[in-house]
């Protein structure tokens, strides 16, 4: 995830966030440049789409950074005239209140003072500066095209990034969750719950932390497997399709393959398959915010024996509160100790640095900056696979090569939780990503 990605991928949001006002809308439209506008929302979706090629190739390719150059610079002529026609719009709502009568008779002199200092001419000079900017920006599409450059694998949004995960896992590649199975078991067999035809268990973490992993684990599990009737595990991620998520448990809990019409003869048949049998449902990587889009996916669920459970893995607790979660389990980061052998398991095939000692003060190193986070380790684990010696292990981690497996391959973590961030925090996350390594600062607090 380069830095030129991060801060004109921010930047476009934000420009997006911009065109997308309702007051720059309206005074756009009565000045006649709405069109205009509209291209330039048009073009910038063309570009931001490319955005993670770009920033993968920019490294090696010197006419891809001249691009990113090129966009940056046009990015901002972009927001300064924003910014321009959103002042404007400004001051014409203020004067409309000022123009009513309960606020001239309060300060009028102030209102016409503020109004004349914002006014905007839309002349041959204001209309120039629009056509220069978009075709600047046709320009740049021109450009990217013959760059090659490709739209993301991740989607615009970007919110997983991620490949769809199953029910099937490796149990003897499982480190460090010995505690936290043994207290999602209790939560998920326990008859404190029974009570209740069917409760939600939310597993809530940072990406890459585990909770997917720990999921499958549980169901897994020959004790769960034996206490529940029907299972079905569903991998939803950022689209939260209640018609694909109900047809997949369906047949998942031995619906036959038929096609449904309509969202509510597949819910019926869905409510017969699951009446009165204790059931468990995994929802994978959720996301969705939205009180009626669970609503509706969950009525068919209440017809379930008691105990059914539906276990959610998400990295945001406002999910597991949408879904009315009564039982939410917080994953924590691995200790030292278990994420040293997951990076020993990944790293060098064995369970720890016993048979490597030399290499050990390397592999806590590499645990203190990961702060125990199983998807760097993993990664990490899987860069220094073909080194085994001191002497290699050093060459590595000290050389530029090093720098360059990090951007691809150890990042996806960052780069996942990156993504979820509000633009105004991507702004300032691409800010300091633009201090130096180690880079001193000194507080004037007294």
């Amino acid at each position: 995830m380069a830095v030129a990605e991060i801060f004109i991928g921010a930047f476009i949001t934000v420009l997006f966030e911009k065109l997308a006002s309702a007051d720059l809308i309206r005074l756009a439209r009565s000045v006649g440049v709405y069109s205009e506008l509209e291209k330039w929302n048009n073009t910038l979706f063309q570009i931001q789409a490319v955005l993670v090629d770009a920033g993968h190739k920019h490294i090696k390719e010197k006419s891809v950074q001249l691009w990113l150059n090129k966009l940056q610079h046009l990015a901002y002529e972009i927001d300064d005239v924003l910014d321009g026609l959103t002042t404007e719009a400004m001051c014409r709502k203020l004067k409309q209140e000022c123009n009513s009568s309960k606020l001239l008779s309060i300060n009028s002199a102030s209102c016409c003072t503020v109004f004349n200092l914002c006014t905007i001419k839309y002349d041959s000079k204001m209309s120039f500066k629009l056509d220069e900017i978009t075709t600047k920006l046709n320009g740049l599409v021109e450009e990217k095209n013959i760059l090659g450059l490709v739209n993301n694998v991740e989607r615009s949004n970007g919110k997983s990034g991620r490949l769809e995960e199953t029910s099937l896992v490796d149990l003897s590649r499982i480190v460090g969750r010995d505690g936290d199975k043994e207290v999602l078991l209790g939560k998920l067999l326990g008859r404190e719950s029974r009570d209740e035809n069917v409760s939600i268990v939310s597993i809530v973490g940072l990406g890459g932390i585990g909770k997917t992993t720990l999921a499958q684990v549980l169901y897994n599990d020959k004790e769960v497997r034996d206490h529940f009737k029907l299972m079905s595990w569903v991998c939803v991620s950022d689209e939260f399709d209640v018609f694909n998520i109900s047809k997949a448990i369906f047949k998942d809990v031995g619906g036959e393959d038929k096609k449904f019409e309509t969202l509510n003869q597949l819910q019926l048949t869905l409510t017969e398959k699951l009446a009165n049998k204790r059931f468990l449902l995994v929802l994978d990587d959720v996301w969705n915010e939205n009180y009626d889009e669970w609503e509706l996916l969950q009525r068919p669920f209440v017809v379930g024996a008691p105990g059914s459970k539906v276990i959610v893995t998400t990295r945001k607790t406002m999910v597991a509160s949408v879904m009315d979660s009564v039982q939410t389990y917080h994953l924590e980061l691995l200790s030292n100790e278990k994420a040293l052998s997951l990076l020993a398991q990944h790293a060098l095939g064995k369970q720890n640095f016993d048979a490597h000692p030399t290499l050990k003060s390397h592999g806590e190193g590499i645990v203190k900056k990961c702060g125990g986070l199983p998807l760097a380790l993993r990664a990490l684990g899987r860069v220094l696979r073909t080194k085994s010696s001191n002497d290699e292990w050093n060459e590595l981690l000290n050389s530029d090569v090093w720098n360059l497996e990090n951007e691809s391959k150890i990042l996806p973590a960052l780069r996942l939780s990156y993504y979820d961030l509000p633009p105004h925090l991507k702004q300032m996350f691409a800010y300091c990503c633009l201090f130096p390594k180690d880079y001193v600062f000194i507080s004037l607090a007294k």
